[in-house]
């Protein structure tokens, strides 16, 4: 096994927080006033803090954009079966039972490469050509795997939800099933949002 000393001394790594590079350490020798580093610095006197918080970039991105995905996804899928119940409830409930009984590691490596693939080519000479074909597969595999429990408990929230007066009375203006589900539903299932 390798210690962690020589792995921090190999790549530079300061060992404790505050820590400075060997340049630094000499600039504060002669008086300069150093920044200190909070997570310390490598041997080119580079700020890992700054490096981890460049890097948690993609992290927040992926994150962010595929839980909107997830979100639209799963409540719209949810309130549709919740709203319309009987056949269509069974048989759209049928297909979030057989995405949940996928193995998730193995779906999210197979549609990873499939769609890197698939996507890296058309995105040349398009803005979505500096995201990257990669974390667009990400959205998109999260986007596909993920939105089947927001399903779920949308579809609960709408069951209970459509046997309320304010549904009925939409129903007998004559209020479309759309108008009801966007104006009425969906905005009440705000808390299970």
């Amino acid at each position: 096994s390798v210690d962690e000393d020589s792995v921090r001394k190999e790549l530079g790594i300061k060992k404790h927080i505050f820590g400075y590079s060997q340049a630094e350490l000499e600039r504060k020798a002669n008086g300069e006033k150093v920044f200190p580093h909070v997570f310390g610095t490598d041997m080119y006197g580079r700020d890992i803090l700054v490096r981890v918080m460049y890097g948690a970039r993609v992290s927040m991105s992926v994150g962010v954009f595929a839980a909107i995905l997830v979100l639209v996804i799963g409540a719209l899928y949810g309130a549709i079966s919740g709203y319309c119940g009987g056949k269509v409830d069974l048989f759209i409930m049928r297909i979030v039972d057989i995405i949940y009984s996928l193995p998730d590691m193995l779906m999210v490596i197979l549609l990873a490469s499939v769609l890197k693939v698939a996507i890296g080519n058309s995105l040349e000479g398009t803005v979505l050509e500096q995201i990257g074909s990669n974390i667009i597969s990400l959205f998109i595999v999260f986007g596909v795997l993920y939105w089947v429990s927001m399903s779920r408990l949308i579809r609960g929230q709408i069951l209970s939800l459509k046997e309320q007066e304010y549904v009925l009375a939409a129903q007998a203006t004559g209020a479309s099933g759309r108008w009801i589900i966007t104006r009425h539903l969906i905005p009440n299932c705000i808390s299970v949002i």
